[in-house]
């Protein structure tokens, strides 16, 4: 447990510094460079005054992927556990406030309305991060034959109710002569996102669900 605390607080460390590295790095291009590389721009020509801001840049992607990397380290030693043990991954409940970050898709109702950009509507997809609460809930959870047949139906439930509304929304995105065309993407954005985090979320629900209600049902006398 120290071993895990000390990574965590190293790796949030490093996350502190490149922070506040590109933070200085913007404080310098805004105040010695004219903003050159913080406002758009058309074309680039590289000067001196531009490497501060680079390196705080290649700092911060160097950063990113050593965390790409530690991600799918762990994702590999994850899965080597459950075929090893036959159990669930081992997961915290507190992930499931991931969640929220859903919360940002509304940003795209700003942002298309504004720009036109219809891009933040992705992040709704966010909300399936919810299920996580559920899964960490039977972390560590033997994977019996009860346990896979609920995990069957809990995911067939999921995708049906997820393909039924994505050929809702195909119908509504057919019918885009009735009503105005400029608004079938940002529906369609926000509609598969929601799709996808319904889908996600349903998938770790019902399997919690349905496990429970089949515990009760063996501990009635």
């Amino acid at each position: 447990m120290n071993e895990k605390n000390t990574r965590w607080q190293t790796l949030a460390l490093l996350g502190a510094l490149c922070a506040a590295a590109t933070a200085a790095a913007v404080w310098y291009d805004l105040t010695y460079n004219g903003g050159k590389l913080v406002y758009p721009m058309h074309s680039y020509a590289f000067a001196p005054t531009d490497i501060p801001m680079l390196l705080a840049v290649a700092l911060d992607v160097v950063y990113a992927l050593y965390l790409a990397f530690l991600l799918v380290c762990g994702i590999r030693a994850q899965r080597e556990r459950v075929l090893r043990t036959n159990r669930t991954r081992r997961l915290s409940p507190k992930f499931g406030v991931l969640g929220f970050l859903g919360f940002l898709g509304f940003v795209g109702f700003w942002s298309y309305g504004t720009w036109g950009d219809a891009t933040p509507f992705v992040f709704f997809g966010f909300f399936g991060f919810f299920g996580f609460f559920f899964e960490g809930k039977m972390s560590n959870t033997l994977m019996d034959e009860r346990y896979k047949e609920n995990a069957v139906r809990a995911g067939l439930k999921a995708y049906r109710t997820g393909f039924s509304i994505i050929v809702v929304l195909l119908i509504v995105a057919g019918q885009s002569s009735r009503s105005r065309a400029e608004l079938i993407a940002p529906v369609l954005i926000a509609g598969i996102a929601l799709t996808v985090a319904l889908t996600m979320f349903l998938s770790e629900y019902l399997l919690y669900r349905y496990d429970h209600d089949d515990a009760a049902a063996l501990e009635e006398p």
